[in-house]
């Protein structure tokens, strides 16, 4: 099999064109159950993305990370076991995953053990890499064990042209991989030069020429098992990119897809279902890595959708959930999924089921709530819409004098309490920050506020200047002698 040759199929000229149009083109690691494909994505990711076990079919759903190797930018792509033995249920779900990323690959790297040896499993996925017409390469993982260099020629009649020894586990053999890719893709440094650098100098410049929101804006979709995540993502994307099945727990690693609406980019994280934390020790090392992933999604997305079962209603878990996602500072949207079951209860019910909600997840009281499904795509659209004005107003700025003409006017008519016989007095306060919004309260004497002085300014500044969906951080600081001028 001449896995580079040049000749161009109409299948290649497309894929070529689509990298020049500005997708970072697609590098998909395949191979069977157990032979390191997770430990070799994490190797040559930099990362901790995909969950790695001793446990055959660990891996399900098809996950990506942007890698940037010498300047150069491609996305590379884990797929779940292909062929060999399985005990996986969705074992024939992973299965055609894994195929459609095959077909959608710009290159292909066939992981094998080096252990075990060549095994027809390792056949059957290069014929199916032959048959896709894509550029591929032949990793032999393991390479530091003595039995794979006594068996290393025996992989050369996959016929892959280029051949690499590495070890996913101690790096051995990554760097030459990694060299490779970049020179089939023939990719060139993305990074910009110093003049596209903006100035740091002036604070206030910088602050001002930075965008409301993040060119790309992090969604991670959150919830309990079997809510409907899956699903949901599948319905954004159009596309049926997430497993979805009935048995709880079918996504365990947070895989995450970038797509454009609007034309704005967004990176959408599907996580696994979050447990308790009793039942998720009980459910071993799978489940308890999948919810670690899960709260690392939380902490670096800007929007996070928490999805509740409707038909089941709204639990501590749920409340657990949100509790984590509010601590984080994310956005947060609250979607009540599954409304197409609900939909003959009468409004009386809809009124009673938003009480119980609230009252569940009354510290998220900024949070806007969406009834929606999954399976129908009712009002999924109007999701997006939310996703990407809590995006801005987690990022919004109040003017320095606009702000402390409102504090001025609030405290005022509300000062804060004086628990000693100064009287408290708030003198300025400022925006220190963004994502979340934060306020800083400058007094002549006090160093904390009443937590309800501190809930009712928070109201306060929502109520003045939005900040939807947006949890917001409030301080209190004692004017310094220096900072009276």
């Amino acid at each position: 099999m001449n896995t580079n040759r040049e000749r161009r199929t109409p299948k290649r000229e497309r894929r070529i064109a689509s990298v020049r149009e500005g997708r970072l083109p697609a590098v998909v690691l395949v191979g069977r159950p157990n032979v390191g494909k997770s430990t070799l994505f994490n190797r040559l990711s930099g990362t901790r993305r995909a969950i790695v076990t001793a446990m055959p079919g660990t891996t399900r759903d098809v996950i990506g990370q942007p890698v940037e190797w010498e300047g150069a930018r491609f996305e590379l792509i884990d797929t779940g076991g292909m062929f060999g033995a399985s005990q996986d249920p969705l074992h024939a779900l992973v299965l055609e995953r894994g195929r459609r990323a095959i077909t959608s690959a710009d290159l292909l790297i066939l992981v094998v053990d080096g252990r075990e040896g060549l095994v027809p499993g390792d056949r059957e996925i290069a014929q199916v890499i032959r048959a896709a017409d894509t550029p591929a390469l032949l990793a032999v993982n393991k390479a530091d064990d003595k039995r794979s260099k006594a068996g290393m020629l025996e992989f050369y009649q996959l016929g892959f042209d280029q051949v690499f020894e590495v070890s996913a586990e101690h790096g051995q053999g990554t760097g030459d991989l990694l060299e490779a890719v970049v020179q089939l893709l023939r990719l060139v440094p993305s990074g910009r030069g110093a003049a596209d650098e903006p100035s740091v100098d002036d604070p206030d410049e910088a602050a001002a020429a930075s965008p409301a929101t993040p060119a790309e804006v992090g969604i991670a979709v959150v919830g309990r098992p079997n809510a409907g995540k899956s699903s949901l993502v599948n319905r954004l994307l159009r596309e049926e990119r997430m497993i979805v099945s009935e048995l709880p727990g079918t996504t365990r690693d947070a895989v995450d897809t970038v797509f454009t609406w609007h034309r704005r980019q967004f990176r959408i994280v599907d996580t696994a279902g979050m447990r308790r934390a009793g039942r998720v020790a009980r459910g071993g090392q799978v489940e308890t890595v999948s919810v670690m992933l899960a709260s690392r999604a939380i902490e670096s997305a800007d929007v996070v959708v928490l999805v509740v079962d409707a038909s089941v209603g709204v639990t501590d878990q749920d409340a657990a959930i949100g509790g984590e996602a509010d601590k984080a500072g994310r956005g947060i949207i609250i979607a009540a999924n599954k409304w197409d079951l609900m939909k003959d209860r009468g409004s009386e019910f809809v009124k009673a089921f938003d009480e119980e909600l609230r009252r569940h997840l009354k510290f998220l009281d900024y949070a806007p709530v969406l009834h929606i499904s999954a399976a129908t795509g009712e009002r999924t659209p109007k999701l997006l819409e939310m996703i990407d004005r809590v995006a801005a107003s987690r990022n919004k700025r109040v003017r320095t004098g606009e702000l402390n003409a409102f504090v001025k006017k609030v405290t005022d008519a509300h000062p804060p309490a004086s628990p000693g016989r100064t009287h408290v007095r708030v003198l300025y306060a400022a925006q220190t920050s963004v994502a979340p919004p934060t306020f800083v309260f400058f007094t002549n004497v006090a160093t904390t506020f009443h937590f309800s002085y501190e809930r009712f300014l928070v109201n306060q500044i929502r109520e003045a200047f939005g900040f939807l969906g947006s949890p917001i951080r409030v301080h209190v600081r004692k004017r310094r002698r220096e900072d009276r001028g």
